[in-house]
């Protein structure tokens, strides 16, 4: 009996020491059961927490604060000129690229154009799998800027992106496989998302676009893991002969004037997102009023709430709690769906918890994230439609020369704004934030014979038939990028880097090795020092970047990556680098120097040459027909081309079928939309004698 309790025990032993050793063992880097363990660990603990492993980028801002700012040192100004390539990925496209990657042990993912989703092994650079969601073709006509996606959220082994056509999907972290979809938006409009989810208290919330096509904003949040909607909070109010769907929105309703709801009102919410677990509040980013001119959308008048808002809602039911409204009675595309900055700093001899912003409209802003209530404001660069913002109202002091009723107004900024979507970053050590800002203008004008088109573009702003006055005031270089360093304490520049040549660059990220990393529309990828600015380490990517870099450490050693693909608006009609090579993850580590990978050269462009049989009239014609649906895409005649093609360089043969693919969808897997329900045949002949005409006068200048 005390054999058989020995031979029992000893077997035991050996049994609990293989299931030791069993358990102990790690899956195979990449594996499917590798990417389920890392990313099932990923929950509502994990992501408040996310600082505390910097190893990993789990969320779209780095965390809930949003700072991108790591405090990963391995890399530092010391020894960041021995960055080298380390591995890159072609993912054979040549539309915009606007991802931040996710990184959860050694793990990447990542979305891209179409909506299409990647993971990918960080160490190798080797794709585990790809998921297209087939957004149909025909959507693309219902963009602003390009068929794009900014990233993507992670939560208990699942990735959750949003589709251009409006869809929510939620996928196996493991293997790419769907788990739910769910349409978001109201499929009979042209809304769209292009926008990163995120995840708060077991919730995926995710906003939408669409505004100059006549939607309503909204942004909506749903159950993680089942999918069923937890909340909607609009941005706007509907139509006031219905009940409105909360306290906010009767409030809203008293700012508005007009019948605005008929034209959808925008205010979409589709990209500025942060959430403060301490206070338990969500904020959000709302865009544009639409169409963009106020007369036509509210009789001029109102403050038009929640446009062009900063709003803090409660993350348990999605009610109103305060709102911040940049740029009252937005005129102008003057969105605050840019990028939100949460941190705690000392300001006037006290802790304060801030939220900081620089909008379109030309303002960084610092506000107090528990109230609401304005900290300060100042111009962060050249403006003329405002003169500053009160501190007591907090509303902007617009100029004499600010609206546009009854003539044409070269007004600074313009919709690009003073800094766009493109992330910026915030560096607690030095205090400074970075971003990428731009100098800009635009001619504004009432169209006074405007009317509202269903599921059309609606900005109302043409130029035509008005006097156009100019600002004597205005800088030389009205089209300039920048990358500013700015104290948010002192509200002032700290130091500046100019990109005479580009005005549209990159997002940017920050370290605790005293890094600043952006990528440029010149196609290069910089690091600069965070106190001064001075440029330490380059390299070129050959292509434009609009993206924004990340950091992570897979087995002790820290990477830097950028995903390299041109497009945006503008960057879908103007590049500024000789080609525009196909979309790659480019990723860079200390003494890495694996070659660069052969870039693809194009053919040299050649103007279209045919004979143009058509009248002056019917060349006038038409140039605005193309203007109004054409050139958001392609550009004006004679650009060099962005992501997608200048129309003045087609081949005869596309020239020759270029009714079959305006009117009947020839290329819609391409992403060029089916215009058949805009355009008739004549009206497609009459452009293409315009382009051909325009190129006649391109090739005798």
């Amino acid at each position: 009996m005390n054999n058989f309790i020995r031979i029992s025990s000893v077997i035991f032993i050996l049994g609990l020491t293989f299931t030791s050793i069993h358990c102990t063992n790690k899956p195979d880097h990449g594996s499917e059961e590798h990417i389920r363990q890392a990313t099932s660990m990923i929950d509502e603990a994990y992501l408040v927490n996310a600082d505390n492993t910097p190893e990993n980028w789990v969320t779209y801002g780095k965390n809930y604060a949003e700072d991108r700012f790591s405090s990963l040192t391995q890399i530092n100004k010391d020894n960041v000129g021995k960055l080298g390539l380390a591995w890159a990925l072609n993912l054979e496209t040549t539309r915009g690229i606007e991802t931040t990657p996710l990184v959860v042990d050694g793990i990447m993912f990542l979305s891209g154009p179409w909506s299409k989703v990647f993971a990918v092994n960080a160490l190798t650079g080797k794709m585990i799998w790809t998921y297209d969601p087939e957004v149909p073709g025909k959507v693309g006509k219902n963009l602003c800027c390009d068929v794009v996606n900014r990233g993507l959220a992670l939560y208990k082994g699942r990735v959750f992106v949003g589709t251009l056509d409006g869809r929510l999907i939620s996928l196996y972290a493991a293997t790419g496989k769907p788990v739910w979809e769910i349409h978001t938006v109201d499929t009979t409009k042209a809304y769209s998302i292009t926008g990163a989810p995120r995840i708060v208290k077991g919730n995926v919330i995710i906003g939408n676009g669409g505004a100059e096509f006549g939607v309503r904003g909204y942004i909506t949040a749903y159950d993680a893991l089942t999918g069923e909607q937890q909340w909607r909070f609009y941005t706007v109010p509907g139509d006031p002969s219905k009940p409105f769907e909360s306290k906010a929105m009767e409030m809203a309703a008293k700012t508005w004037s007009g019948e605005w709801w008929k034209y959808g009102g925008g205010g979409t919410a589709w990209d500025a997102m942060a959430f403060d677990p301490e206070l338990n509040l969500f904020y959000v980013g709302t865009g544009n009023g639409a169409p963009w001119d106020w007369f036509h959308r509210s009789d001029g008048k109102g403050d038009n709430l929640f446009l062009s808002s900063i709003v803090a809602l409660n993350p348990d039911n999605g009610e109103y709690v305060w709102h911040y409204q940049t740029t009252p009675g937005d005129d102008w595309d003057y969105t605050a769906t840019q990028h939100l900055l949460l941190s705690d700093m000392e300001l006037g001899g006290q802790k304060r918890k801030v939220i900081m912003q620089a909008p379109k409209n030309g303002f960084f802003y610092v506000l107090d994230r528990q109230t609401g209530k304005l900290i300060s404001a100042e111009p962060y660069t050249y403006m003329n439609w405002a003169t500053g913002v009160d501190k007591i109202t907090g509303r902007p002091v617009e100029t004499d020369f600010s609206r546009y009723k009854n003539e044409n107004r070269v007004i600074s900024p313009g919709p690009a704004g003073g800094h766009n979507w493109q992330p910026m970053a915030f560096n607690p050590t030095t205090g400074l934030v970075y971003f990428p800002a731009h100098v800009n203008s635009f001619p504004y004008g009432n169209d006074s014979i405007w009317t509202f088109k269903e599921n059309s573009r609606n900005i109302s702003t043409p130029i035509a038939h008005l006097t156009t006055v100019t600002d004597p005031n205005s800088p030389s270089n009205m089209n300039q990028g920048q990358l500013l360093a700015w104290n948010p304490r002192t509200q002032k520049e700290e130091w500046r880097v100019d990109y005479p040549a580009t005005y549209w660059n990159g997002g940017v990220m920050a370290t605790a090795g005293g890094l600043v990393f952006q990528g440029t529309g010149e196609g290069k990828f910089i690091a600069y020092d965070a106190e001064d600015g001075k440029k330490l380490w380059e390299t070129n990517v050959g292509s434009g970047v609009i993206a924004s870099p990340i950091t992570y450490m897979v087995n002790g050693k820290q990477y830097v990556s950028i995903v390299v693909g041109w497009g945006g608006n503008p960057g879908i009609w103007v590049r500024f680098t000789e080609e525009n090579y196909p979309g790659t993850i480019f990723t860079f580590a200390i003494d890495a120097n694996e070659p660069y990978a052969g870039f693809y050269k194009t053919k040299p462009k050649e103007l279209i040459q045919l004979p143009v049989s058509a009248t002056s009239e019917e060349i006038s014609n038409g140039q605005l027909l193309y203007t109004a649906n054409c050139r958001t895409c392609h550009g004006k005649m004679g650009d060099n081309g962005g992501s997608i093609p200048n129309l003045a360089y087609s081949s005869e043969g596309i020239f020759g079928i270029m009714e079959d693919i305006v009117l009947k969808g020839m290329f819609l897997n391409k992403g060029m939309p089916d215009f058949s329900d805009r355009l008739t045949q004549k009206e497609v002949h009459e452009i293409k004698n315009y382009i051909l005409h325009a190129a006649n006068e391109l090739r005798s200048k």
